[in-house]
């Protein structure tokens, strides 16, 4: 891991993107951990509960729940629970696949087609943190799919929206290597060479979901980091 990646939010420079009583959403930089882990880091979950006690002028410990996660090297939206009512329910629509979820890649190459589903059955190796792709079924592999489709195509790379259909380790990153285009800056999916901030060009774009106490649709959207090769594409 690079040391620039290192760089960990903090209640000052946090990107708040939607908040009531009930759920906080957040925009993860490159870099941020979302939960505690071996590094010791500052998680993101901590810097939000920093921010809701500061905010709120809370004297004691501030309850925040974890409701999924995003790879470090990956920025965009990230859900935490404000309550253990809407941790619990927004657990189940998670687990239910009740969200839909959207990704923008920068990736090496062109896809053969603009826009198609990709299927493949991911096999995940603990030792080497790293699902690989398979055509068909093998042992202990699990379905997954994703739907793509070609935004915009610049003379290096390729923006491209990705709907996510299920839910497994890596596998977006995996599957755009699997047909040749994996996402700028991830050497262990083979792009050839890493990130200044030793993130990758994956971005939680869109997130929609029912809230779960109010009931009401949510439409969610973050703004991708700022640096030369996203503004390219936008």
């Amino acid at each position: 891991m690079s040391t620039s990646q290192k760089v960990i939010s903090t209640k000052e420079n946090l990107q708040v993107i939607y908040e009531d009583n009930h759920i906080i959403v957040v925009n993860k930089r490159v870099g941020d951990i979302v939960q505690g882990d071996k590094t010791g880091d500052l998680p993101l979950s901590e810097v939000v509960k920093q921010y809701i006690s500061e905010k709120y002028h809370k004297p004691g410990a501030v309850f925040l729940g974890v409701v999924h996660r995003l790879d470090r090297p990956t920025s965009g939206i990230v859900v935490f629970a404000k309550t253990s009512k809407a941790l619990k329910r927004l657990n189940k629509l998670f687990s239910e696949r009740k969200t839909q979820k959207t990704y923008w890649a920068i990736v090496k190459c062109n896809p053969l087609k603009k826009e198609d589903t990709l299927v493949h059955f991911l096999k995940r190796n603990p030792k080497q943190n790293k699902s690989y792709a398979h055509k068909n079924e093998i042992p202990d592999s699990k379905k997954a799919i994703l739907d793509y489709r070609v935004i915009k195509k610049l003379n290096r790379y390729t923006l491209l929206e990705i709907d996510l259909k299920t839910g497994r380790h890596h596998q977006i990153r995996s599957q755009l290597s699997a047909i040749g285009c994996p996402i700028k800056g991830d050497l262990k999916y083979g792009f050839d060479r890493s990130n200044k901030d030793g993130g990758i060009h994956l971005h939680a774009r869109r997130l929609t979901f029912i809230h779960p106490v109010k009931k009401e649709e949510l439409i969610l959207v973050a703004k991708t980091p700022s640096d030369p090769v996203w503004n390219a594409y936008l």
